[in-house]
Formats: structure tokens, sequence, C-alpha cells
């Protein structure tokens, strides 16, 4: 990039954020479209999200692309969270898979699934009893369990939050919603907004212009002082995949995978049973956890679930993230600004 532009950007979630920070340190005029009311506003899917980054353990559902995209943004999050005025969690400590051994046919399955599609070098690592008891005192004795090192996870709302206040060169033009996007041309109701680049990252949003759909998710917080989990964890069962995310200070993040609805009411009683049951198996010390939130939102998504970069002169559109937003949003925003270079 030689010279200063205008940039105008449709949408504020992890995308937009990501954007406007990294356009801005490199000198751009920024303007950042968004029908939320302002910065802490909870309807963007980053927030209710448990910071999984997990390239390896996502190759269930993604495509090559996508792991390599993980791959990069677990290189570049430490860079981008060290120049954050704000703290924000992330460790790279690995991250387990879990199996009741009722349930080791089904594991199984989506281990050698896994296996066939991670690169050499990738692979889960079997644990014996006595290293899980070392790694992670807390989970239940008896578990098969299987270690993918070198993943991680982010605190998300801590992220958000940074993002937003480190965006230097930025303006902010909080209920704004973008009804349609062109190149150079972002247009809110009868207003035209004419930039010399704009980035369309709207998500569900984007409709009708992309086939966007909604995927719920839902998640819960429990305050579990004196439960020590150092990493996520994922229990691999016939149904539905259920993860556990420490977070500081005596935080577990518990969610499942994904929910083929646009619903957004708040968490079922099913739900509720389901997922702090299954993590309870995994921990038995979370019995006195206490539920001090709850959250449900929508992941975008497109058609075939597999994320969307796509640059013409003038406009770049990135959408359909579905799971994957933590996991590979930094290097399509690398991608995206070097095609715009």
């Amino acid at each position: 990039m030689t010279k200063p532009l205008r940039i105008g950007i449709a949408g504020a979630g992890l995308l937009g954020r990501l954007l406007a920070f990294e356009l801005g340190r490199a000198g751009h005029d920024v303007h950042v479209h968004d029908p939320a009311d302002g910065p802490l506003a909870r309807g963007a899917a980053g927030w209710t999200a448990a910071g999984m980054l997990s390239p390896v353990a996502e190759l269930e559902t993604a495509d090559e692309r996508v792991f390599r995209w993980g791959l990069r943004s677990l290189d570049l999050w430490p860079q981008i969270v060290a120049a954050l005025p704000q703290p924000v969690e992330l460790q790279r400590d690995g991250s387990l898979l879990l199996a009741h051994r009722e349930d080791l046919g089904a594991a199984r399955r989506l281990l050698d699934l896994l296996d066939r599609k991670a690169p050499a070098g990738h692979q889960a690592e079997s644990l014996p009893s006595e290293a899980l008891r070392e790694l992670e005192p807390s989970v239940r004795p008896g578990l098969q369990a299987w270690l993918l090192a070198g993943e991680g996870r982010i605190h998300t709302v801590q992220a958000m939050e940074a993002l937003a206040a480190a965006a230097t060169n930025t303006t902010w033009h909080w209920t704004s919603r973008v009804d349609s996007v062109e190149p150079q041309r972002l247009v809110t109701g009868s207003a035209r907004h004419d930039y010399d680049w704009v980035f369309d990252v709207r998500g569900l949003g984007a409709r009708p212009q992309l086939p966007m759909r909604g995927v719920r998710g839902e998640i819960f917080w429990l305050h579990a002082p004196g439960v020590e989990l150092r990493r996520p964890l994922r229990l691999l069962h016939a149904r539905h995949r259920v993860y556990l995310v420490p977070r500081a200070p005596d935080l577990v993040v518990v969610g499942a995978s994904e929910i083929e609805s646009e619903d957004r009411t708040p968490v079922s009683l099913r739900t509720t049973v389901e997922l702090l049951a299954a993590a309870h198996s995994v921990v038995p010390a979370l019995a006195e956890a206490r539920i001090v939130h709850s959250e449900t939102n929508l992941r975008p998504a497109l058609p075939d679930n597999q994320p969307l970069l796509d640059v013409v002169p003038g406009c770049t559109r990135i959408n359909g993230l579905f799971r994957h937003g933590w996991l590979i949003a930094p290097a399509l925003v690398e991608e995206a600004l070097e095609s715009l270079a």
C-alpha cells in the first residue's frame, strides 16, 4: 500500500475490528459502519465464541485452506495481542480430545478422519492415563485422551474490546446499517458513502447479496474457583461435540459446536441439561460451579460452510467463517490486505 486510502468497512464484528486495527495503524483513513449502538453491543457472532484456536480439530468439517489459515493465524495472534493496549488472555498449550469408553467407536472414526486430512507432524497424540493426569488433573480418570499440540485459545470478549479501543485513524459509525455494498461505495438507507476501497464483512447482514444462513451457537460461563484447567477440552460423542475452555479468573466456558437453526431465543432446558451434564462428566469438580452467564448467537455460514474471500477492484468481501472465525480471521485479513496492496 503506497499511499493512504479512504477505506469503508461494513461490519464491526471480529473481521471489521481486525481490519480497522491493521488499516488504521498502516495510516489509512478508516470508516466502520455497523448497526450496533456502540463498541460493546454484543450483536456480532465474535462475542459468543469460546475462542478455540484449533486448526487440526476443525479439520473434521474444514478443508486444507482453513487448516492453512488456522496455522498462520496461530502465528499472527501473539503479534496482534502484543500490539494491543489492553491485556488479552492468549495461550498455546495445545488442546485435548476426550472420549468416554462407550464412545470410543465414534471417537476413533473422527481421529481416523483427522489423521487422513492433517499433514504429517500434526496428528493427535494418544495420552496414557498418567500423562493425562499430569496435564489436566481435574479431568475425570479413565477417559481416553489425545493431545493436539500447539493449538490454543483466546479470550474473545477481551479481544473484541481491545481491538476496537486500539484502532487508530478510525471513525466508528454506530447505528449505521449498510444495506448494500458496491465497489468503492457503501449504501446506508438513502445515503451513499464513497471510498477508495470498501470491505464487506457484515456476516448475516450481507443477505441478500450473499446466500448466508445463520448457525446457532450456545455457550455457558461457569464460575469454578479451584477447578484447574489449562487448555481447551473437546468431548467426542456420537451425537455432538461439547467443549470446555478455561478463562481467567476462575471461569470455564462450555458450549456445543453448531445447531442448524436461526433461533436467537435463550438457551433451552434440554441444551442446558445436556451440555452441563456432559461438562460435569469430563470435569467432576464442576458440580459446584455457578452459572454466571448464558448466551446464544448466530454464526454466518455459506451453503458449503466454507469461507469466502472475494476481491474485485474497489471491493473485498470476507464472509462465511462459520465456526472458524477466531481461528482464521487474522490470516484472512492478512491475505485481504495483501490483495489490496
